[in-house]
């Protein structure tokens, strides 16, 4: 999984450690557009790469969530690798605030600005 392994670069990583192995690559996924399209980025640098689970088709309103996706994105089990500057999909702000499990898109956050656990000093340094 691209989002809980380390991003891009550690996935491109543990992918070649396992084709020195004859190891081919599945992806997991299941996130947002910006995700699958991070998803694609890296899979297409991978030489042994296989297949991405993709369920963005269980949410009706998935593709809203961005711009720039292009209808029918998927043809025939096969995502087209965007040729445009960065991930080839921009947020759809509109989108993403019709559809909050929660109201409050960018609202201040003071939990993390003041949180409950002790152990946690952001003034302080960890190593010193």
């Amino acid at each position: 999984d691209l989002l809980t392994s380390g991003g891009m670069m550690e996935t491109k990583k543990i992918a070649d450690y396992g084709e020195r192995y004859g190891l081919p690559t599945a992806l997991h996924f299941a996130g947002s557009p910006i995700a699958l399209m991070a998803n694609i980025h890296c899979a297409a640098a991978i030489s042994s790469f296989v297949a991405l689970e993709h369920h963005g088709l269980d949410l009706p309103f998935w593709e809203g969530l961005v711009t720039g996706l292009p209808d029918n994105y998927i043809e025939d089990g096969y995502v087209r690798v965007p040729e445009t500057p960065g991930l080839g999909v921009d947020l759809n702000y509109d989108g993403i605030e019709a559809n909050l499990r929660f109201p409050g898109l960018f609202e201040p956050t003071e939990e993390w600005n003041n949180p409950k656990l002790d152990f946690w000093q952001p003034d302080k340094r960890w190593d010193k």
